[in-house]
């Protein structure tokens, strides 16, 4: 039997929520279209005796939308480390409390972290409850290389600091995934093509909401188009990684192997070499072996 109160709607039915188990239920919410969200959210939103909202007025709409009259109660980047402590000791005491953001899987770019931390640290349970995400949405419709991702959230705002954000991913394999607010987007593609080069990259707005757009093109391509005109949404970038180094000749790493030999040990010649050319040392070493023997 669920607490009074307890209770969603979908489409004007009611539907009664489970009781929930003491803990933090950490609920992805959706990323704009209200009807992305799973039943057990609901359920969980539902039976929670607080809800922790990033901002209490934007998660009134969905709340409001299923008919979910829980206690609501604000955390945001601004107090969530002063109310860790609190919501430990709750937790401890046997409560049920959510944890939502705006939008989307909470602690991705948005606050939680230091309540988790918290409670983690306390060996108190904290529970998944899964659902939209604006970095996944992005990266599955984006055609390039979901094998090995990384999401680095939003970059930082000033030139400089972006620029040498970017200079450290230069050589990263994987795709990679930001936020991006849309009065930056064109400043932060430029500095994207600028430190990257022609890259293939995917830019994608207000995912699931009716204005819904993907621009895809390199990096070069992708900048001229919101600098010239003013962008509505929040934005997610998806740009592929850098390309794998070829491979160098075998003859010459092996002539350079062949003359560091002259004048030093076996040893530091593969060292030198191997790191030079950017090969496995054991490959370096057997053909150095090889080189002595046929002196």
């Amino acid at each position: 039997m669920s607490e009074s109160g307890a209770r969603y709607f979908i489409s004007g039915h009611q539907f009664e929520a489970p009781s929930l188990a003491p803990g933090l239920y950490v609920v992805a919410t959706p990323i704009g279209n209200l009807r992305d969200i799973t039943l057990r959210a609901l359920e969980t939103l539902a039976a929670a005796g607080t809800i922790l909202c990033e901002d209490t007025r934007q998660s009134a709409r969905l709340l409001d939308h299923y008919g979910i009259k829980g206690r609501r109660v604000a955390l945001h980047e601004h107090n969530e480390r002063d109310k860790a402590g609190d919501i430990v000791e709750r937790i401890a005491r046997g409560e049920t409390i959510a944890l939502i953001s705006d939008a989307g899987t909470p602690l991705l770019s948005d606050p939680g972290f230091p309540v988790i931390r918290a409670l983690a640290e306390a060996g108190l349970p904290v529970f998944p409850i899964p659902g939209a995400s604006a970095l996944l949405s992005a990266l599955v419709i984006a055609g390039l290389p979901t094998d090995a991702f990384a999401f680095h959230g939003f970059l930082p705002s000033k030139a400089g600091a972006r620029i040498n954000a970017l200079e450290r991913l230069r050589d990263s394999r994987e795709t990679l995934v930001f936020y991006e607010s849309p009065r930056r987007l064109d400043g932060t593609l430029a500095a994207m093509a600028d430190v990257w080069g022609e890259r293939q990259a995917v830019v994608a707005l207000e995912l699931t909401k009716r204005f819904e757009r993907v621009h895809r093109g390199s990096l070069a391509e992708l900048a001229p188009i919101f600098a010239e005109s003013e962008t509505k949404g929040e934005a997610v970038i998806v740009v592929s990684g850098a390309a794998a180094p070829s491979a160098p000749a075998a003859e010459d790493w092996q002539a350079a192997l062949e003359q560091a030999m002259l004048d030093q040990p076996l040893r530091a010649a593969v060292d030198e070499v191997s790191g030079r050319f950017g090969l496995k040392r054991k490959e370096v070493y057997d053909a150095a072996l090889a080189l002595k023997a046929a002196q």
